[in-house]
């Protein structure tokens, strides 16, 4: 099957909402892909094929997409699995990091011991858009001493110029299909 073939049956299993979460706004929803078994195993298999037969010492997942995404993704390399919660979820000792938002700040944090200074990470997450989530994701494993391999995302919403600041911080992005717009 070819790449593109791949792409259109990727972009064909993804949901458009209209005005959600407000009006004007397209939403890409990857929930159609998910319970589709085969999109998601292609999905999944597209997302880890530069990694295979590497060594990869954690996937880290951003809520809540990205967990499911991540699991699949860290299963198939055979590594750990790391979540990235919004602040006060993790019952542990956490490391946290500010992030700025449309209309302000929010926090998100992840377990003090779940990164070994030189581990190697993947970041995971359905959908890049402007990239301060997975932006302030990468700074706070890069503190605890992660090596961020890459970012990869199903989605990527280039209008919007996400990729661009993740690039900018020299994080590899990885992508399956774009969207025009919001």
């Amino acid at each position: 099957m070819t790449e593109q073939t791949i792409q259109d049956e990727l972009i064909s299993s993804i949901r458009t909402i209209k005005d959600y979460p407000s009006e004007g706004i397209l939403f890409r929803d990857i929930t159609t892909l998910l319970g589709d078994a085969r999109a998601f195993r292609r999905a999944v298999d597209a997302l880890v094929q530069p990694w295979a037969g590497s060594k990869v010492d954690q996937v880290a997942g951003i809520e809540a997409r990205g967990f499911i995404l991540g699991g699949a993704v860290a299963h198939q390399v055979s590594s750990g699995f790391v979540p990235i919660r919004k602040k006060g979820k993790l019952p542990h000792e956490t490391v946290r990091i500010a992030y700025s938002l449309e209309y302000g700040l929010d926090e998100m944090e992840m377990h003090k011991d779940a990164i070994r200074p030189g581990d190697r990470v993947i970041v995971v997450d359905d959908l890049i858009a402007t990239g301060g989530t997975a932006e302030a994701a990468c700074k706070l494993l890069r503190s605890m001493g992660a090596n961020i391999e890459a970012a990869v995302f199903i989605v990527d919403l280039p209008d919007l110029g996400g990729r661009g600041k993740l690039e900018a911080m020299n994080v590899s992005v990885r992508t399956l299909v774009e969207f025009p717009g919001h």
